[in-house]
């Protein structure tokens, strides 16, 4: 004899098949919204607060104004050379001089440094007598000396003497350069000069051109 189930349990039995399949579909459900909400949101989001581009103002022009004068300026250490005169010889002057020359300068070519007297007759002078600058003699590093008497560029005519010409190019526009200058007496042809403190002064002077 076959088993029937009561009509009170069989509608017992549908009631929870029932009760489960709406908890699966209200599962999944829950579950696609907690996926799907987030994204809502963020979506809502970007809607109200939509990408802002670049704003560039006007521009503006600002002149610079500069300006490098040009320098030239001597040195020399130190300021007083004595001599131990030499009656129808040669002195040299002690000690020597050290000569600084320093420029900024822009076209130009060549740095001259002279060397002069105020007057080729008395180079120095003293007890009534002068030594004219044709006796006072100098050199330059050295070399070979040489008497005031050359006319050049500075200082009166026949009282000087050059003593260096140094090129300029783009290396050596803003430079200097050290020298040595050497002095001395030479009253060879003044054998009868009395005896007596002299006294001159020396002039030193550069030029660029």
């Amino acid at each position: 004899m076959s088993r029937k189930k009561l009509p009170g349990l069989q509608k017992f039995a549908n009631c929870r098949r029932m009760r489960r399949s709406m908890l699966r579909r209200t599962s999944r459900s829950s579950a696609r919204i907690g996926i799907v909400a987030p994204l809502l949101v963020l979506f809502l989001l970007l809607l109200g607060h939509p990408a802002l581009g670049q704003v560039n103002s006007n521009t503006v022009s600002i002149t610079l104004n500069a300006s490098l004068a040009e320098t030239l300026t001597v040195a020399a250490t130190p300021a007083t050379v004595t001599f131990t005169l030499v009656a129808g010889g040669t002195a040299i002057g002690t000690p020597t001089v050290t000569v600084t020359t320093t420029w900024v300068l822009g076209s130009r070519t060549n740095v001259n440094l002279f060397g002069y007297f105020a007057t080729t007759t008395a180079a120095l002078t003293g007890s009534g007598n002068n030594i004219p600058t044709s006796e006072v003699l100098g050199q330059l590093n050295g070399g070979g000396y040489s008497a005031f008497t050359a006319t050049g560029a500075l200082g009166p005519a026949g009282a000087g003497l050059d003593l260096f010409t140094q090129a300029i190019t783009s290396a050596n526009k803003s430079a200097n350069r050290s020298d040595t200058l050497g002095l001395e007496i030479n009253l060879t042809a003044q054998p009868q000069l009395p005896a007596g403190s002299y006294t001159g002064t020396l002039t030193l002077q550069a030029q660029a051109t």
